[in-house]
C-alpha cells in the first residue's frame, strides 16, 4: 500500500518563498502547488492529498476531486484544513504510513498523537525540489531508443499507428 501524504495547502503556500517573490495570485499558487505535487506523487509513488481551508468561504459542502495523481480537497464553511487532516489521520488503520506537511505547531502535535509523522512546509518544499531534480536527471540520463525523438515518446503500438497514417496515400 502506498504511503500517504496530506498537505495543508495554504500553510505550504505561505512558506513558499518563490511564490512571494514572484507575486503569484493565490489561484496561481494553488495550481502550481498542485502540479508540483502531481510530479512528486509520480516520482515517489505516494498517495497525495492537498487540502485547502474553506472555513472562511461560503461553500456549504466540502469538495473533493482528483487532479492527476493528487486528491484536491476544499473544506466546507466552518472547517479548517487542519480539522479535516486530523480527522482523516485519526481514521487511518495503524499500519498505514502517513505524513502531514504543515508548519502549524498545534497541528503537528495533534497528528503525531494520531500516528502520522510530520514535516514542515519548508521541508516539503525542499523535498519537492529535490525529487523533481532527481526525476529530471533520471529522465535525461536514459538513452533515447534508436530513431527519432518522436519514437522515444511513443510506445510501439502508437508508433506503428502513426507510421501507417504517415504512409497512407491521400
Amino acid at each position: 500500500m502506498k504511503s500517504l501524504l496530506y498537505v495543508d495547502g495554504y500553510n505550504v503556500i505561505g512558506a513558499w518563498g518563490e511564490a512571494q517573490r514572484q507575486g503569484w495570485p493565490i489561484d496561481e499558487c494553488r495550481d502550481r502547488l498542485a502540479r508540483l505535487l502531481e510530479d512528486y506523487a509520480g516520482y515517489t509513488d505516494q498517495e497525495v492529498w492537498l487540502v485547502f481551508d474553506g472555513h472562511k468561504a461560503d461553500r456549504p459542502v466540502r469538495s473533493i476531486e482528483r487532479r492527476g495523481l493528487v486528491t484536491l480537497v476544499y473544506t466546507r464553511h466552518g472547517e479548517t484544513a487542519d480539522q479535516y487532516i486530523e480527522r482523516m489521520c485519526g481514521a487511518l488503520p495503524r499500519f498505514r504510513e502517513a505524513r502531514v506537511a504543515t508548519s502549524d505547531r498545534v497541528e503537528q502535535v495533534l497528528i503525531l498523537g494520531r500516528g502520522a509523522t510530520r514535516l514542515s512546509a519548508r521541508e516539503l518544499l525542499g523535498e519537492l525540489s529535490a525529487e523533481r531534480n532527481r526525476g529530471q536527471a533520471c529522465h535525461r540520463s536514459q538513452p533515447v531508443p534508436e530513431g527519432s525523438v518522436m519514437r522515444a515518446a511513443l510506445n510501439e503500438e502508437q508508433y506503428a499507428r502513426l507510421e501507417r497514417l504517415r504512409r497512407q496515400k491521400t
